[in-house]
């Protein structure tokens, strides 16, 4: 590793007042040893003892920056997504997954929801080539964070927010179970928070990239970082990323363009002022709206090849995400903290699209119907959260305490464009499709499919009680409120709830210094968007979850272990009506066409999930998990059957450490159960992967990565109303990356 590199991770711990001389000796001790990898608890070693013998100074607490670790798959962090008290994984009473750096590089992850597809006991639906969505524990996930601050996305994430590139993000973390006190309204599976990258480096460090993978995908890549003074006061990074590819279905192609930008200031010795921006525009043609038909008009399946689309070749669907920050911490003189954080999000979207619907005919191909689809929208959303969050003493001992008050407001704009022509056509025999549909002649203006506002407000407190020295118990609460109001698809919206106190309580006991056993009780609420067969809206749902478990640590916390059990109670999950003479039942009046839901009552789903991450060995890497529940309302009957009731996860990589330290070999399982809705189903599958990366050079690396090597061929989306979707067959790309 050059000297430089060197500099930059031992500047990480600062450690004070050591001889320059001292310094040089332990940049030659660490070249010499470990050219190849960094061996960071020698590197701590060697800084922590001058040649003459002495015993460096040891700095005062205000000189010690947070440690950050580069390259592995668990972090030393804590994390502020359960409770917002600043807690590690190991303290915090919940199921808590994350996502690396290290880890999304090894497995060429490059969005949101391929994040959620290789995380333990969550999965995701791909309705299209746009949205997706989420889900734990049997329910979906509705509550999403950036540096743990909640946010909204834009309604049915139809603004490209599963599909976010993860280039600006240092990792992902999930929190699966109610995660109210925090994140306020919601489902009771789990929590998203996405944290940004940050402008730490006082030198000019980071990577450029390129990449070539299957259907002629190109991707560059960059991330630079510097400080901007002498003394390194002021620090700046920015990520900028460009893809341009084909994809696995027929006419279908894909831009995408991300830029991130973010400014540090340290404005005195205790207050922080990080301010940036970051801006993504994805521009597909010929994307898929809605699925194929699962089944025919018969009753028996479809067998499509995985290419096979709806779309036209005039179809497109743009979208823009664009989000500006800031945030100053401050730490008070009294080991307290104010972190004030201010978030905008704008989401545009531009869509020319085509729907196919209806039963098609075994023999002839023919019986489907084309309904064409034009509209533009745009959502924003302005959110401030303020945290007050420090230690007091009480009996004896010093126990945390976090309070915290957020409001956001979103407005959401949506126009729909009339298909003056070729509206409700028959598409003609599907066996013979090719996209080539005439586009309709559009209205000149559009009119208003959706005029909404949605404002939320919470204020919140959680505090950690230290009972004993193996002892520790969390309590806390959350008082919310939320409300929409607005039109959509002329209808008049307005619901809500305020003033809803959500509780959270938790214990921890620690067995030895490396095992600790924990409970929580946690609650959630969440207005329903959803409609009955008259259009009315489903009362409010109402979740807990209760859950136990043992996390562990090994080898000096280099290999964390986590079992858990759950169960979660829900009132008034909204489900799909059943189908009525063959026919699913759709919302009166409402385009697209959307399935009419009822309330379920006595929902319940009891599992367990197990988690294995982290490097037992020196230069094996591990993450690899087990999940299972089962999901039933109060006549036993399965809620969200399209949701894996099991699942198994693992990716694993190995550096030849002693016989070739240059390379780098892994790879990876994914399975989940069979699942099934509407008519069609998908039995269980296996999906593997596999990757190797070699270093050329300590700077320059080649990094190859295969998924589904066996061309697994399976559904990633089964709908209400029969429709599918294909998971991606076989591909493959290759990366070339230099870092400085």
């Amino acid at each position: 590793m050059p000297e430089k590199g060197l500099q930059r991770i031992v500047r990480t711990f600062k450690i004070a007042n050591l001889e320059s001389k001292s310094l040089s000796i332990t940049f030659l001790v660490c070249r010499m040893l470990f050219p190849y990898s960094l061996r960071l608890s020698a590197a701590i070693a060697a800084v922590s003892v001058s040649v003459s013998g002495q015993t460096a100074e040891i700095p005062a607490q205000d000189d010690i920056e947070e440690i950050v670790v580069i390259g592995r798959y668990t972090v030393s962090e804590t994390i502020d997504t359960a409770t917002g008290l600043g807690l590690s994984i190991a303290e915090t009473p919940q199921s808590v997954s994350i996502l690396t750096e290290l880890r999304i590089r090894d497995q060429a992850l490059n969005t949101i929801v391929e994040a959620v597809d290789h995380t333990v006991g969550v999965s995701s639906s791909a309705v299209d080539n746009v949205r997706n969505t989420l889900a734990a524990r049997g329910f979906e996930i509705s509550n999403y964070q950036i540096d743990s601050v909640p946010l909204s996305w834009s309604l049915a994430g139809d603004s490209g927010e599963t599909i976010a590139d993860l280039s600006i993000y240092e990792r992902v973390e999930f929190v699966r179970g109610s995660t109210g006190l925090l994140t306020g309204v919601g489902d009771p599976s789990a929590s998203i928070n996405l944290v940004r990258k940050k402008a730490e480096s006082t030198e000019l460090s980071g990577y450029v990239a390129a990449a070539r993978g299957s259907w002629d995908t190109t991707v560059l890549s960059a991330d630079v970082a510097n400080g901007f003074n002498e003394q390194g006061s002021v620090r700046g990074r920015l990520v900028a990323k460009i893809q341009d590819g084909d994809g696995y279905t027929d006419l279908y192609s894909n831009k995408v363009g991300v830029l991130y930008g973010v400014m540090e200031l340290d404005l005195s010795k205790d207050t922080l002022l990080r301010f940036g921006s970051s801006y993504q525009n994805n521009e597909p043609q010929a994307p898929v709206w809605g699925g194929l038909p699962g089944t025919f008009s018969d009753g028996s399946p479809t067998n499509w090849e995985v290419s096979q689309t709806t779309a036209a070749d005039w179809t497109r669907w743009e979208t823009t995400g664009v989000n500006v920050f800031a945030n100053v911490e401050h730490r008070f003189r009294n080991d307290w903290s104010l972190h004030v954080n201010y978030n905008k999000l704008r989401y545009t979207k531009d869509t020319k699209l085509l729907y196919l619907s209806g039963g098609l005919n075994k023999e002839t191909g023919e019986g489907l119907t084309t309904w064409p689809y034009k509209s533009e929208g745009e959502s924003e959303q302005d959110s401030i959260d303020i945290q007050l969050k420090g230690s007091y003493g009480l009996f004896s001992r010093e126990h945390e305490l976090v309070i915290g008050a957020l409001y956001s407001e979103q407005s959401a704009v949506s126009g729909q464009f009339s298909a003056l022509t070729n509206s409700l056509l028959p598409a003609g025999n599907f066996y013979e499709w090719t996209g080539n549909f005439p586009q309709p002649d559009w209205a000149a203006t559009p009119t208003i499919a959706e005029d909404m506002e949605t404002k939320q407000k919470g204020l919140y407190a959680a505090t950690r009680l230290h009972v004993s020295g193996n002892l520790k118990l969390i309590a806390g609460g959350r008082l919310s409120s939320w409300d929409r109001t607005g039109i959509s698809y002329d209808t008049e919206t307005d619901f809500g709830e305020s003033g809803v106190f959500v509780p959270y309580a938790g214990a921890l006991y620690d067995v030895t210094n490396n095992h600790r056993f924990y409970v929580s009780y946690a609650e959630i609420f969440k207005p329903q968007n959803a409609q009955d067969r008259y259009g009315e809206y489903l009362d409010p749902l109402d979740g807990a979850t209760v859950e136990a478990g043992f996390k562990s640590q090994f080898f000096g916390d280099q290999l964390q272990t986590s079992f858990a059990v759950f169960r979660i109670e829900q009132e008034n999950l909204g489900q799909n009506l059943p189908q009525e003479n063959g026919q699913p039942v759709y919302v009166p009046g409402k385009t697209p066409p959307t399935l009419a839901q009822f309330e379920t009552e006595g929902v319940v789903s009891d599992g367990f999930e197990i988690e294995i991450i982290g490097s037992p060995l020196d230069g094996w890497h591990i993450s690899s998990g087990y999940s299972q529940f089962k999901a039933e309302d109060a006549a036993n009957t399965p809620v969200n059957p399209d949701h894996p009731r099991k699942q198994f996860t693992l990716f694993t990589t190995y550096n030849f450490v002693d016989l070739l330290p240059e390379l780098t070999m892994g790879g990876g399982v994914r399975w989940q159960d069979e699942i099934s809705l509407g008519g069609s189903s998908q039995n269980s599958y296996t999906v593997v992967n596999l990757m190797a990366r070699y270093d050329v050079t300590s700077q320059f690396g080649v990094q190859l990565n295969i998924a589904n090597v066996s061309d697994e061929k399976y559904y990633n989306y089964i709908a209400g109303n029969g429709q599918v979707r294909f998971g991606a067959p076989r591909n493959a790309t290759l990366a070339l990356r230099y870092h400085f």
